[in-house]
């Protein structure tokens, strides 16, 4: 088959509750439903008031986030940089990143590439509560 569709919110698992955070948080990945061979993507909605609950680096995948809805924050290693619907964030290999949802929520997409293949955990680390210090979301 030359192409693979599929619709990210209907047809991909909600995974969301897995990540043990804001009840309403929404994660979808779509690399394998799309049959992703170079990248990776996944689609979040993070719920108005609240922080995804795990910061995140990886040693070698640069990631994209595009934010389709909303607006928010995004920590960057040291750095928070303010986001609105349409702003795309380039984060590196070995950059630490978190976000969190604006007053109207926070929905992303997020396209990782390489894409890290059947163990992809070999490639990341992350820490919940990372981004720990009081900001806007409230989580502490």
């Amino acid at each position: 088959m030359p192409f693979t569709l599929t619709n990210i919110k209907d047809d991909l698992e909600d995974i969301g509750d897995r990540f043990d955070g804001a009840p309403d948080l929404v994660f979808r990945a779509g690399t394998k439903a799309l049959e992703l061979e170079k990248c990776a993507l996944s689609y979040q909605h993070v719920p108005p008031g609240y922080r995804f609950p795990y910061g995140h680096t990886h040693k070698t995948q640069e990631e994209l986030y595009v934010v389709v809805r909303g607006s928010g924050r995004m920590k960057l290693d040291d750095e928070i940089v303010e986001l609105k619907e349409w702003d795309a964030v380039r984060v590196p290999p070995g950059t630490w990143r978190g976000y969190e949802a604006g007053p109207e929520g926070l929905e992303l997409l997020v396209i990782g590439a390489p894409n890290l293949g059947e163990d992809p955990r070999e490639d990341v680390d992350g820490q919940r509560d990372w981004w720990a210090e009081q900001g806007r979301a409230g989580e502490a």
